[in-house]
């Protein structure tokens, strides 16, 4: 039997030097620098992931993360299917802001799946387990630990998305 197909757009969605660029890099293509690029507007990549009898097309859109561009932010969001939060486990304020830009993203697509991600796992200094879990419960799930330096996480959080993406289709 032949796989069905689909194709999805995802964004990836948090504050400034939280490591977007990175994870997607790292999803993508396997690789990872230490070199800061701050994004601008927004990169398009595509991954494709074998879900069993599902082949789906990751359309995956790297958003700048200055807020400053919102109404920006607002065109880009525009049909997407789903979303990764992205958050600096180091920067505290990196995880609280993720609530304004879920908030912000489902105001423009509506109810579609959304996954925090806390990025940066491999390095020291990081917000205790209690704030994440608040602003987990606040965001209604639980936050998936990523390290775009290491790959830890980065696989698991995309294909649990792209499985997100596709239930209910029959």
């Amino acid at each position: 039997m032949e796989k069905r197909k689909f194709i999805r757009k995802i964004c990836l969605l948090g504050d400034g030097g939280v490591g977007k660029t990175s994870l997607v890099r790292r999803f993508v293509f396997d690789f990872f620098s230490d070199e800061y690029l701050t994004s601008f507007g927004t990169k398009v990549t595509k991954k494709v992931l074998d879900l069993g009898q599902i082949e789906l097309t990751m359309m995956i859109w790297d958003i700048l993360g200055q807020k400053t561009h919102k109404t920006l932010h607002h065109a880009y969001y525009k049909g997407a299917n789903g979303a990764l939060l992205v958050c600096d486990l180091t920067r505290e304020e990196t995880i609280r802001n993720l609530i304004g830009w879920r908030d912000d993203f489902l105001a423009v697509v509506g109810s579609v799946p959304v996954l925090p991600i806390a990025n940066k796992n491999d390095l020291e200094g990081k917000v205790s387990d209690a704030i994440l879990a608040e602003i987990g419960d606040r965001l209604g799930q639980g936050f998936v630990k990523t390290s775009a330096k290491t790959g830890e996480g980065v696989q698991e959080a995309f294909i649990r998305l792209g499985k997100a993406l596709m239930e209910g289709v029959d």
